[in-house]
């Protein structure tokens, strides 16, 4: 299950993180971001012990997505060693986002 990351936590999981991580910035009320959501869940057990797989309800964190300047969502964020190395805006099919952390693994 991919983890809920918060402003709080944001630091401690994403940005110390010694695998790639992939952060989903997403809102209850978006209906892009519900066809994505499964993608990402399936993603987080795929890629369990070798990346980091979360979810930001931008609706209760507002921190973050105002940091990375995440104006639409869903927006997709792939982070390595606590930088954005590429991004995804949209719902995009889920090859194209295994194929975005594969290159960082």
């Amino acid at each position: 299950m991919a983890l809920e990351i918060t402003d709080a936590n944001f630091e401690e999981l994403v940005l110390k993180s010694d695998k790639p991580v992939v952060v989903d910035f997403w809102a209850e009320w978006c209906g892009p971001c519900r066809m994505v959501g499964p993608i990402i869940e399936e993603m987080a057990t795929e890629y369990e012990g070798k990346a980091i797989i979360g979810k930001v309800d931008v609706d209760s964190n507002p921190g973050i997505s105002s940091q990375f300047g995440v104006r639409n969502i869903p927006t997709i964020l792939f982070i390595k060693d606590g930088q954005v190395v590429d991004k995804s805006v949209g719902a995009v099919p889920k090859a194209q986002l295994t194929s975005k952390l594969d290159a960082l693994i």
